[in-house]
């Protein structure tokens, strides 16, 4: 993915604008302007009308602390998701 792009994180939806990218071994990892790094296989082309500047703050603004437990739970499995083999045995 290229500086300036726009990328959309498949597990959640977020938008966001690509601002730096690298490779760490055979995984390219992208930072969004959300200050978040995501693995780019876990990201998708978007287009300029899905994006909507945001912080966390504003995502989470007016949650209550189960709701972002939730949040962060499901965030955690998709992360573990990748290192998930096909037999199951990792």
């Amino acid at each position: 993915m290229q500086n300036g792009e726009y990328a959309r994180y498949k597990n959640t939806g977020t938008v966001g604008k690509v601002v730096s990218s690298h490779f760490e071994g055979e995984v390219e990892w992208v930072e969004l302007d959300n200050k978040l790094v995501y693995d780019a296989s876990y990201l998708e082309p978007a287009s300029a009308d899905e994006y909507r500047v945001s912080s966390v703050k504003d995502r989470v603004e007016g949650l209550d602390l189960e709701q972002i437990e939730k949040l962060k739970e499901e965030l955690f499995k998709a992360e573990r998701h990748q290192y998930v083999t096909g037999g199951g045995g990792g």
